[in-house]
């Protein structure tokens, strides 16, 4: 069981109580698809469809409602890049309180403008710093010169009771349960949901999904404590953290029976299925829960499961990118570094005999040598099948050609596609 200190502070109702006018109960909703799939009973909870279009209004409002007045009208400070900033932002305008939200400079001018629109005339945003962790390293200064409030995306107290509120709905919802698989990114979500389950429901296994390239929590739990990792890969931005929180450590290293990750190409691969075959449109990090289920196909056989979807803004200016990453880990799409013969017909004959019939080149451009003159060529292709890669290369053996994969290089790939 969790510890006894933190749940006697974590009281579920009273919280589910003060959000019930200010958030949308989102659905439990049976997805016919995944559950013949998987042959179980999957069932989505639709975060994606809360008002800011993530859970993160619960958390923020939980926490910014149970201030004393006279804090509370001295102003709130919050640092993010996306849903949290939103969630804050809509609590500002409904708290009618003034709110400053510091975001990197590198935000897509989408979310801020998101933010803008749920915090109207009640928030300012400040765009500062490269990086989240300089934004949130000036946010907290300026919480100090300023005497304000701090509104943490996840290590507190009432933003883990917030959160929790998930967990409440989805068991009046159905019950019993399983299998609950939640996205992790600094445990907010994961403690919450997660203690209330295992108060309530301690028979349901708790599976966190964290993104391949951010493993925080996953880490944390087998150091013992919450580490920090030098690099991670950031693409799913809603679950990316380089380091968990101290209190949502204590909890899910209790309520987690498992912390399992997913890697990025998976994660985009879910995107488009779930576009294409659902009609639902996801974030990154809202995909992570659905995108574990694979892995556990044989587990879940005849089970009741629950996903939670935790939020759907996505920038469509992303959508190429999610395409690319699908297509490189579905082993669909190749890039390579040709040096073509100095002859005639040199480009005709790997047109012609080194491609498959169904092969396409997606990308094809000269390199240039400091000298000007031509160097390899850059070229990008796209399988029909996986089984294709291994036809292609056996072509380029056989043709005799000069080639890098740069596919199988990170490096490399990173500096020349």
């Amino acid at each position: 069981m969790i510890n006894t200190s933190i749940r006697l502070e974590l009281n579920y109702k009273e919280a589910a109580a003060r959000l019930k006018p200010v958030v949308s109960r989102t659905p439990l909703v049976f997805s016919q698809s995944l559950s013949k799939k998987y042959n179980a009973a999957v069932y989505l909870k639709r975060e994606d469809l809360q008002i800011v279009r993530s859970y993160k209004l619960r958390g923020a409002y939980n926490m910014m409602s149970s201030l004393p007045i006279e804090q509370l009208q001295k102003g709130v400070v919050c640092a993010s890049a996306g849903n949290h900033a939103q969630g804050f932002a809509y609590s500002c305008k409904k708290l009618g309180v003034r709110g400053v939200v510091f975001m990197p400079i590198i935000t897509p001018q989408q979310k801020v403008q998101q933010t803008k629109f749920f915090g109207e005339d009640f928030t300012e945003i400040k765009l500062t710093g490269d990086t989240f962790d300089d934004c949130a390293i000036a946010a907290k200064e300026y919480t100090v010169q300023n005497a304000m409030t701090f509104i943490p995306p996840f290590d507190d107290i009432k933003i883990i009771e917030g959160q929790a509120t998930v967990g409440v709905e989805i068991l009046e919802d159905l019950s019993p349960i399983d299998y609950l698989f939640v996205p992790v990114g600094g445990g907010g979500l994961s403690a919450g949901v997660g203690s209330y389950f295992k108060t309530f429901s301690p028979q349901t296994k708790i599976i966190g999904v964290e993104p391949e390239g951010a493993p925080s929590m996953k880490a944390a739990i087998e150091a013992g404590h919450p580490v920090t990792l030098q690099n991670i890969d950031r693409f799913v931005d809603g679950a990316a953290v380089k380091r968990v929180g101290d209190v949502t450590f204590s909890i899910c290293k209790e309520v987690l029976d498992e912390m399992h990750l997913v890697a990025e190409g998976k994660v985009c691969s879910t995107i488009l299925k779930l576009y294409n075959e659902d009609a639902l449109v996801v974030e990154p990090a809202g995909a992570l829960s659905i995108a574990a289920l694979d892995d556990f196909a044989e587990e879940i056989k005849g089970k009741t499961i629950v996903c939670i979807v935790s939020g759907s803004n996505n920038d469509i200016e992303r959508m190429q990118e999610i395409k690319e990453r699908s297509l490189q880990y579905e082993g669909l799409k190749h890039y390579f570094l040709i040096r073509f013969a100095q002859r005639p017909g040199a480009l005709k004959e790997f047109v012609n005999h080194v491609l498959g019939p169904d092969d396409d080149i997606t990308r094809f451009e000269y390199m240039q040598k400091h000298n000007k003159e031509t160097g390899p060529a850059l070229v990008g292709i796209e399988l029909k099948t996986r089984a294709d890669y291994e036809v292609l290369l056996s072509n380029l053996q056989r043709y005799q050609i000069n080639y890098t994969e740069l596919n199988k290089d990170d490096n490399l790939f990173g500096y020349v596609v």
